[in-house]
Order: structure tokens, then sequence, then C-alpha cells
């Protein structure tokens, strides 16, 4: 076995609150994490909630990086608007870029970019959305890489970014259950989130020393991930992240 734990970084959802509406604890999970994903505006969050969500990273030396969706706050981004690749592309360089602004404000950067919600499952069902996403990490000067699912074979992704010149991370889920093909379970399916903290910590240690998820029918597959996804968004939760971070500590 190869003990894999000190590659494993925690990323989390951040930033996703808009005016008075509060969304996640932010402040209480930033200390666990390494990777902060931060809204950009279109399902989430505005200008002062970002510059927050920097400045909490800045204070805690966590990376950055850009969250980006479809233009949906009433759906919360998990909704799929149709786009032409172009207007993908332009999708992504408009929020992001408004996150780089901010982020020079107050001395960080944007590291990477990872879709949220549907904007996110477009990306790894449909090779045009990944190609548009790809186009827009390219044109921060190659410096910014873009997170995508780790699934049981990561080689065709890895071709395409490859052939853009983008550095790509691979993400798995602590509370996800996964099937034989190293797909998520819908979250309509009985059983794909997982809510017991035991079964979180042993996925997620489970993926960071041996590679592997333990599939929904029992198989073991192959998951080889660089980082993986926690949520912050209550007491519970971040009780967990604190496990996880225990655990791969």
């Amino acid at each position: 076995m190869t003990d894999r734990k000190k590659h494993l970084l925690l990323n989390c959802d951040m930033g996703e609150s808009f005016g008075p509406w509060q969304m996640g604890c932010d402040a209480e999970v930033m200390v666990f994490v390494d990777m902060a994903n931060i809204a950009c505006g279109f399902h989430a969050s505005e200008p002062d909630t970002m510059a927050q969500t920097v400045k909490l990273a800045v204070e805690y030396g966590v990376t950055v990086g850009a969250h980006p969706g479809y233009d949906d706050k009433a759906g919360f981004g998990r909704r799929s608007i149709p786009h032409s690749p172009e207007s993908i592309t332009h999708l992504m360089q408009y929020q992001v870029g408004a996150l780089q602004a901010i982020c020079q404000l107050y001395g960080s950067e944007v590291s990477y970019i990872k879709p949220h919600g549907a904007l996110y499952h477009d990306m790894m069902n449909k090779q045009e959305v990944f190609e548009a996403i790809l186009d827009a990490a390219a044109s921060f000067n190659g410096q910014v890489r873009l997170m995508i699912q780790a699934t049981a074979n990561n080689q065709n992704y890895l071709s395409l970014a490859k052939a853009k010149n983008v550095e790509l991370l691979f993400e798995a889920f602590a509370d996800r259950a996964y099937n034989d093909k190293g797909q998520l379970l819908p979250r309509s399916q009985s059983g794909a989130v997982h809510h017991d903290s035991d079964i979180i910590c042993k996925q997620a240690r489970l993926i960071a020393t041996e590679g592997v998820v333990i599939t929904d029918t029992g198989n073991r597959l192959p998951l080889n991930a660089d980082t993986l996804c926690v949520h912050g968004d209550n007491p519970e939760s971040i009780a967990v992240v604190q496990r996880i971070r225990e655990a791969l500590a």
C-alpha cells in the first residue's frame, strides 16, 4: 500500500452568501481546508462576499480557486442552461476575471477553477463544454488549473487538457456514493449522499491511503484524486471536516 495522505488536499465551496442571506460557515471551516472554491456572483455571492472570503483565505493561508456557474441565482446554479461553446468560455472568463481582480486587491490570486453545479456536470458529460472551459483556463496565461471529477479513467481529460496546456486537478467526494463507472449516484437516488460521519471518514481515508472507493455494489474502484471535496454548511458538517483533517494528518 502506498501512503498518499500527504498529497490529498481538502477543498470546500465557499462565499455563497448573498447580501443579508447567509449560507455556510466559512470562517469556521476555513481553518481545516487547503483550498477555497469561491463563488463568483452568478449562482451565488456578490462583490463584498467575494472580497470577505478572499481576505479570510489569505488570513489562513488557503489557496483561492474560482467557483463559477451558470447565471442562475434562483436555481443556485443547479439548472443546465444551453450556451454555445464560445459563450461558455466568456461566462468563465467574466466570473474568474472578477475574482482575480479582487484577489489582486488583497495580495492573492486565482490558482484554479472549479465549475459549480450544473456547469460542473455538463463539463464532465459534454466534451464541447469541457473544451470551452479549458479555453477559459488557458487564457489566464496557463497559470490557472482546472479541477474536475476524478473518474475510473482520467486519460481522455488529461489528453484534451494537455493539448491546451492546462493542468488538471482531480477531485473525489467523501460524502457521495459512486457507481461502478466512477460516477456519483444521482441525489434523487436513495443512498446517494452519506450522512454517517463514520462512513464519510472511512471513505476519505480509503481514497487518501489506497486511491480507491467502494461502489454501491461493493466493488473496489480505483480513483486517483488530488483533492477531496468537503462541506462546511453547518456545525455538524464542520465537525466531520475536522475529523477528516485529523484522520489524514
